[in-house]
């Protein structure tokens, strides 16, 4: 939502400014410019980009769009609900939990806990994956960074493209505006498409990579916890400084 928000902010905030200026809306559309801007840029992160990346890029911006937040309270609580069944029943009545958790990484580790593996195993399988896990999705933060690249270039490209037309036709006056106008709108777009869009977006999919990857260290930590024989209330106060690691990674500076 804030990042829909952001977005519009933006654009009215420059669409506004054109208006007080003397400027309309329709001297801001131009669709040669657009497929320039757009299907340059588009095309370029195709070039670059392998299919099983570009699926995992797609699928963080639409994480990006929805900002999702993971609660750390509701995994403390989790994981205290887990020590308790561990407790009570034995490490084998974890295996019932499975189901009701969505995350590969947890789910692994909760099922490699339920089997009896050692601490040392859990812990060497789980980091491993959680490294891995992380690298691919900031190699799909860089897929959209490298697109906010792209997107002025291409602009500069329409531009060029924008003046050899009214070049071409400078002993045709009527069509001189059309590739005068082509030239510059595409300036705006490209730019506009980078600084507005993409090079934001870029540093929002960052920032849930980052937000992810602390609450998959809580809840690792929190399995290995539970590996060690420790009590749930000991579980609950050893993972209270990542509650407040978290509050500083969303709270102004």
């Amino acid at each position: 939502m804030w990042v829909l928000l952001g977005l519009l902010l933006s654009t009215v905030a420059i669409l506004g400014a054109n208006y007080l200026e003397g400027g309309q809306l329709q001297e801001l559309l131009n669709l040669p410019a657009a497929l320039i801007v757009l299907g340059g840029t588009c095309g370029a992160a195709l070039v670059q980009t392998p299919k099983n990346l570009l699926l995992r890029t797609l699928h963080l911006v639409r994480l990006a769009l929805s900002d999702p937040q993971p609660h750390h309270a509701d995994g403390i609580s989790q994981l205290v609900h887990w020590c308790i069944t561990a407790r009570r029943k034995g490490l084998l009545a974890l295996e019932n939990e499975l189901t009701g958790v969505d995350d590969p990484l947890i789910r692994n580790g909760l099922q490699l806990l339920a089997d009896g593996k050692s601490v040392e195993l859990i812990r060497a399988t789980l980091e491993v994956e959680l490294v891995a896990r992380e690298q691919r999705d900031y190699q799909a933060a860089r897929v959209i960074e490298s697109m906010g690249g792209y997107a002025p270039t291409l602009g500069i490209i329409g531009a060029v493209l924008g003046l050899i037309q009214v070049m071409v036709n400078l002993e045709d006056p009527a069509l001189l505006g059309a590739g005068i106008a082509t030239a510059f709108v595409a300036t705006i777009y490209g730019i506009a498409l980078a600084n507005l869009l993409l090079l934001p977006l870029a540093g929002k999919m960052r920032q849930i990579i980052d937000s992810r990857s602390l609450y998959q260290e809580m809840m690792l930590e929190g399995l290995l916890f539970i590996a060690e024989g420790q009590g749930p209330k000991s579980v609950q106060l050893r993972l209270q400084g990542y509650l407040e690691r978290s509050d500083a990674k969303t709270s102004p500076a």
